[in-house]
């Protein structure tokens, strides 16, 4: 088992430094990055004028998915009683509202602005929201898999959900990792490629080695209608990892990661490829021409979970905006998962 400080900081703290290594390049071609930071591309976190290198919307609202997960299960045990399970997502969809609010919206849904992050000022500030987030939280209404908000499969709905992975066990991890991305991304590949990423941090902080909990998410995709664009490519993840492939290319052949099939395929194959190496990993992740602060993200968060915080190169930990945050974000999971689990072996569906 790794549910150990260090795996669960890892975690968030990973997913941070990827986000903030790749945002500076996120919108531009390869050929670019090599013109502008030399050969080997970006190599380290661009700080610009500031002392701190800057996360994106991925990291904002990957903490308000590790807040909504701590206030349901707060409210749960206040109450001395278990809530029903689907009330899960709500919880974490009113955590999104509060985002927005952060952004300088309101739906005047929300009964009251409480809360930790909403406190924070340094996170009422946009960092390239993506738009289906914004529109699908500006509607007021909440999506479901059931009953899709639209039809959109972009990374927006799987880039944040890692703290799921932390926090839910393996039997609920992807169900529930698939309702928090569906509230604002209804495809199929919006939101089951998040389910793939909750369930295969929720398999590392088992115990399982990264192949093993690779494998495991992708069996599992398979049992879910409409799963086959992702497993398709989840599978090629795999099997360019194994080979001798050259990493740029290996990467144009899963996408650019704009979309949540691409950016689990490409953070899967970056984790495989340099599974003991995080920083290797992460340059790889990064350094291609899509979406690199959300494959930098998510690459981030996997080999966080399984090489654990002392992995992470020290001066990035040190230089990445909201450290103290995330880490104070990853004990509370922890402490809400040692806390909760006899409780939650007994209401499984949570």
């Amino acid at each position: 088992m790794k549910k150990e400080q260090k795996y669960f900081r890892g975690c968030l703290v990973g997913g941070a430094v990827g986000d903030a290594l790749g945002w500076p390049v996120e919108f531009l071609k390869y050929q670019e990055i090599v013109e502008k930071y030399g050969a080997k591309g970006i190599e380290d976190l661009d700080l610009g004028n500031k002392k701190v290198a800057e996360i994106t919307d991925d990291t904002q609202m990957t903490m308000f998915t590790a807040e909504g997960l701590l206030r349901a299960v707060t409210r749960c045990s206040e109450k001395g009683e278990k809530k029903e399970a689907n009330s899960l997502p709500s919880v974490i969809f009113h955590a999104y509202q509060r985002w927005l609010v952060t952004q300088g919206y309101d739906t005047g849904i929300l009964k009251e602005l409480d809360g930790l992050l909403i406190n924070v000022s340094k996170l009422h500030e946009q960092r390239a929201p993506g738009n289906t987030c914004l529109t699908a939280l500006k509607s007021g209404k909440m999506g479901t898999m059931e009953q899709p908000i639209n039809n959109s499969k972009g990374c927006g709905g799987v880039m944040r959900v890692a703290p799921v992975g932390l926090f839910c066990s393996r039997e609920s991890a992807f169900q529930i990792g698939c309702q928090s991305a569906a509230i604002t991304h209804g495809h199929p590949s919006g939101y089951l490629s998040a389910g793939v990423l909750a369930y295969l941090i929720a398999c590392i902080i088992e115990g399982m080695e990264l192949e093993e909990a690779v494998t495991a998410s992708l069996e599992e995709l398979k049992k879910h209608k409409g799963h086959e664009e992702c497993s398709s490519l989840l599978e090629k993840a795999i099997t360019l990892s194994k080979d001798n492939t050259e990493p740029l290319t290996a990467l144009s052949q899963l996408g650019e990661g704009w979309v949540g099939e691409e950016t689990v395929a490409i953070a899967v194959y970056c984790s495989l490829k340099e599974r003991n190496d995080f920083k290797k990993a992460l340059l790889i992740s990064v350094n291609h021409d899509g979406d690199s602060d959300s494959t930098g993200a998510v690459t981030g968060n996997i080999l966080g979970a399984y090489l654990g915080i002392d992995a992470i190169p020290a001066p990035w930990v040190q230089k990445v905006e909201f450290a103290d945050l995330l880490i104070e974000l990853a004990d509370d999971l922890l402490i809400g998962y040692q806390d909760t689990e006899e409780w939650r072996n007994k209401y499984p569906g949570w």
